[in-house]
């Protein structure tokens, strides 16, 4: 009886499954990793203790947690890690594929979390500095030339300022302008802004058609207010009291060398007979003369003396009289 008891026990032993403590142990042993679709890190190097989560043994969860799972090389930039990667990065770091169980997403993205500085907000702020420091006051227009990029940020910050400074431009229309990004007192980026000036000027054009010799006034030249491309020049100045130098039809917008001084009346004809007077030492010594040319107050022309025929060259006096020049 003893023994056909003895023999029921070890058979209901050897037939019941064993739930020992050997057995807990071999089933925590097992890594359970969940990968969702998609992260954000604040780090640029994810490890897989950032990105997943990890049940099991805790000195493999401890050693799984810390395999990075590559590089995020720029604000912005996406990786995208399927299973086949996590395994290989845990089998370099001895964690076999055996002993890994996977749930969730069979490829997982991850991003770095960043902030966008706007490229419409660099462009407000150089406009707003620009207002302030206008390197020529008769600047009325800025146009911004070519577009902005945005500058993607890494992380999150809430003191972002914009630092902008003038850049020298050897083009005289164009401006730059130069705005730094400061985060948390740092500068963490910049861009280069161009900008096309258009300046306040003047300009003067013919009302009526104007024929040469001319002298110009208000009723026959307007002078009109304009947007131009490059800044008026500091010595423009109305033509009003010169003549036309060629015929100016209306609406003619008068440029140097189409105008000039009004020339005085001619003293001497050609061939006019005039005094030539030399004075030299207090002593006033005149002979007589005729032109070879004519000749307006102040002019130099070609005198032939009456007397030696010589000729020779002189300088008209007010008062009709030429002087000769030694």
């Amino acid at each position: 009886m003893l023994n056909r008891t003895i023999y029921i026990i070890l058979t209901v032993f050897l037939l019941t499954p064993v739930d020992s403590g050997a057995g807990i142990e071999q089933k925590d042993s097992r890594l359970r990793i969940h990968l969702p679709r998609e992260i954000t890190i604040d780090g640029n190097i994810p490890n897989l203790g950032q990105v997943a989560i990890i049940r099991g043994n805790e000195s493999l969860v401890s050693k799984a947690s810390k395999v990075t799972l590559g590089r995020i090389s720029v604000p912005g930039q996406k990786i995208v890690v399927d299973r086949s990667i996590v395994l290989s990065r845990l089998a370099y770091n001895g964690i076999g594929a055996s002993q890994v169980t996977f749930t969730g997403a069979k490829k997982l993205t991850v991003g770095r979390r960043h902030q966008i500085v706007k490229g419409s907000a660099f462009v407000a702020a150089a406009l707003a500095f620009l207002k302030k420091n206008l390197p020529d006051d008769s600047i009325c227009q800025l146009d911004a030339v070519g577009m902005t990029k945005d500058l993607v940020l890494p992380g999150q910050s809430k003191d972002i300022k914009l630092s902008a400074r003038l850049v020298k431009s050897s083009v005289r229309d164009l401006g730059k302008v130069r705005i730094t990004a400061l985060c948390d007192g740092k500068e963490t980026g910049l861009r280069d802004l161009t900008f096309r000036f258009k300046y306040n000027s003047r300009r003067s054009v013919a009302r009526v058609d104007i024929v040469p010799g001319t002298v110009i006034s208000p009723e026959n030249v307007k002078v009109e207010k304009v947007i131009s491309n490059y800044p008026e020049a500091a010595s423009w100045a109305s033509p009003y009291g010169l003549v036309a130098r060629r015929l100016l039809p209306a609406k003619t917008v008068i440029r140097p060398g189409m105008t000039g001084p009004v020339r005085p009346k001619v003293l001497v004809k050609r061939n006019q007979n005039v005094v030539i007077k030399v004075n030299m030492f207090g002593l006033l010594v005149t002979v007589n003369g005729k032109t070879m040319q004519e000749g307006r107050l102040g002019e130099y022309i070609k005198v032939q003396n009456t007397d030696s025929q010589r000729v020779i060259l002189a300088r008209v006096n007010e008062d009709g009289s030429v002087e000769p020049v030694l």
